[in-house]
């Protein structure tokens, strides 16, 4: 097996083993909650993607990657960490812009991981990742996948309930 199949194949099951948690026990769970408190743990996922800072040592240690390409991955990420860290405290206070916040970080995340798939096709990185930066790609990119499409669907469902204590 190539790296670049061990790697995909390791982050298709790691999306299909978080997507069935998230079916079977984080949906009830998120249902039980109020809006705020249903929110908040899914923005914690996101609050850690400062992690992209490890591209730094990754692109010193061979990772393949270009100084734009490393630059656009942590600019993305640190901003996703940022807006997830801001959503929170507006929940807490249950300020009237929370949601839009919660909103602006769902789009900037979709497009950071649309960016982020083709600067890795355009340097053709699939495949070249290893330690710290394969089990990120594996197991934390999934979880954020996930996140997003929980918080998209609560965001959605839930739009016309008010917030509650997070």
């Amino acid at each position: 097996m190539t790296q670049q199949a061990a790697q995909a194949l390791a982050q298709a099951s790691s999306l299909a083993v978080f997507a069935t948690m998230a079916i079977w026990y984080v949906a009830p769970w998120l249902n039980s909650r109020g809006r705020a408190a249903a929110l908040t743990p899914l923005l914690w996922i996101h609050v850690f993607r400062y992690v992209a800072l490890q591209t730094v040592s990754a692109q010193h240690a061979g990772f393949p990657i270009s100084d734009g390409g490393r630059d656009e991955i942590i600019s993305g990420d640190f901003a996703g960490a940022i807006l997830a860290a801001l959503a929170i405290v507006a929940l807490r206070r249950r300020a009237r812009w929370s949601i839009p916040l919660v909103w602006l970080l769902v789009a900037e995340t979709a497009f950071d991981t649309v960016t982020n798939v083709m600067g890795g096709i355009r340097e053709r990185l699939f495949g070249a990742a290893s330690g710290v930066t394969w089990f990120i790609l594996s197991f934390y990119v999934p979880v954020i996948i996930v996140s997003l499409g929980l918080l998209v669907w609560q965001l959605y469902t839930r739009r016309g309930e008010a917030l509650l204590d997070p």
